[in-house]
């Protein structure tokens, strides 16, 4: 045992508890504060947030981590013990290169962004947000510049805070890769999209009964309400304040009751991932996901990989028709398969299909770009965002609130988007390999997700942050990110159903 990480585990201790503090203003203040609390809380998150960095960035901290990090006091370590030490490095590296003011004002103004957000999309106001998305975008374009690293562009900073070691040549790469290989799939997929029927899908579905499909589904997946909740917003996502505490909230609609469906499931593969921390590093600075591109494939490999296939809906039928019988007793399980895994050309990135995806997440990715690169504003980007839409999938979105106000992701930050993509390519690069030790399909016709879950736990979520991406690849898959598999997987299945 080390004696200096004995002097450094109370630090993080305390660092942990404001951490947890401020996820549960952040948990209230989007489920169910009242509107106009957010200014009085964004202060006390200002607060908690210069405390914490007063915390952790000092002399002694400093020297505490700059002495752990020597190869004497590494042998003393545990794995885990090395793997916090490592992360705390790098997060003192780069917030002691932020004048502390500016974080206070950047944690403040991101507390009061997300409702200034939602109420611009639910007025469809892009102006109620606009000065708010330009402020985040200078922080961001400012806390790059302070810590990127040399020749680093600062966009590339943000990507590799998101998934480390990838770069906008990369992601081009990747991307590139996707249009070759998926725009011809696309076109004669969308081909046959009329011959599917889809009647059912805009019924009149009452919400209280969706609350309990989806909570039917939760369970099914496996979320343990012994350690987690969920809730409602605009936009569905995910917070954990430890292994034992995960929360997640979805959005319902009376005529589009497959999107609760499906963000349930999505978020409820956060919910699993947080879930299966290993309790030795949950309360840690280890203790989240490795990545946002890992934590993406496992919320998509649950959405799409197993929740689109007919296999994980024959246990599930029956109970679901009963349910809804107005609504679904004259639609067969097959025709519902079918209606959602159709693939067309959409405007709302949460809904879309498998093989249109990671168009959405490329147009988003462009404008980051763009953004951090001048060739586009924020007073220029809704037209912008319209035009690639138009580009790239044959739509034009009508108004700011299916276009460039969807998504939440930019009141906080930039270079999430291409997680998406990248977590969907991994997620079928998992199942590949997955499929090789347990038998998938015949588990989910049981209805027996348990060994699903605990592979999952076994070679990804126990590991927290201990490990990268590319070395949970490696050591399941045997290869390094290969998104190969995505494509084959998409062409195998969009060929087998409408083709």
């Amino acid at each position: 045992m080390s004696k200096l990480f004995e002097q450094l585990q109370p630090i993080l201790e305390k660092e942990n508890a404001y951490s947890m503090a401020m996820a549960l203003f952040s948990w209230d203040n989007a489920t169910q504060a009242p509107k106009g609390a957010i200014n009085n809380t964004a202060n006390a998150m200002g607060i908690l947030s210069m405390e914490s960095y007063n915390l952790m960035i000092n002399d002694h901290v400093k020297e505490l981590l700059n002495q752990l990090a020597t190869p004497a006091e590494q042998e003393l370590l545990t794995f885990n013990e090395k793997a916090i030490v490592k992360e705390c490095k790098k997060s003192l590296d780069d917030l002691e290169k932020i004048p502390p003011e500016e974080y206070q004002a950047f944690v403040t103004l991101i507390t009061q962004a997300n409702p200034i957000w939602e109420k611009a999309k639910n007025t469809n106001d892009y102006s109620y947000f606009k000065d708010t998305l330009d402020q985040v975008l200078m922080y961001s374009k400012k806390f790059a510049n302070y810590c990127k690293k040399e020749g680093q562009s600062e966009y590339d900073y943000h990507l590799n805070e998101n998934e480390e070691g990838f770069t906008t040549s990369m992601c081009d790469e990747f991307f590139q890769k996707l249009k070759e290989s998926l725009i011809p799939l696309m076109r004669q997929v969308h081909a046959k999209k009329d011959q599917i029927r889809v009647d059912f899908m805009s019924r009149s579905f009452d919400i209280q009964k969706q609350h309990e499909l989806c909570d039917m589904l939760a369970d099914h997946i496996g979320f343990d309400r012994n350690y987690g909740i969920t809730g409602e917003t605009e936009h569905p996502f995910t917070l954990s304040l430890h292994n034992k505490d995960v929360r997640f909230t979805n959005h319902f609609h009376e005529n589009m009751f497959i999107s609760a469906i499906f963000s349930a499931i999505h978020e409820g593969g956060h919910a699993l991932y947080e879930m299966g921390v290993s309790d030795d590093i949950s309360l840690s600075p280890v203790g989240g996901g490795a990545t946002t591109a890992m934590h993406e494939s496992q919320s998509r490999l649950y959405e799409n990989n197993l929740a689109r296939s007919k296999e994980f809906w024959i246990p599930l039928w029956d109970k679901v028709v009963a349910l809804f019988p107005d609504q679904l007793s004259d639609v067969t399980l097959d025709e519902f398969i079918l209606a959602i895994n159709k693939s067309e050309p959409s405007l709302i990135r949460t809904e879309a299909d498998e093989l249109t995806y990671a168009f959405h997440v490329m147009v988003r990715y462009e404008l980051e770009r763009m953004l951090f690169n001048g060739d586009v504003t924020v007073d220029t980007l809704p037209q912008k965002w319209n035009d690639l839409y138009e580009e790239y999938l044959g739509v034009r979105p009508e108004n700011d609130t299916t276009g460039v106000l969807q998504d939440m992701h930019w009141t906080s930050g930039f270079g999430y988007f291409p997680s998406y993509a990248i977590g969907s390519a991994i997620s079928a690069q998992i199942m590949h390999s997955m499929k090789k030790i347990l038998p998938v399909d015949e588990l989910l016709t049981k209805g027996d997700l348990a060994p699903i879950r605990e592979y999952l736990k076994e070679h990804v979520h126990q590991y927290g942050r201990t490990k990268t991406s590319e070395e949970m690849l490696l050591e399941m898959t045997g290869e390094k990110f290969n998104p190969q598999y995505f494509i084959d997987y998409l062409t195998e299945k969009y060929t087998r159903l409408f083709l």
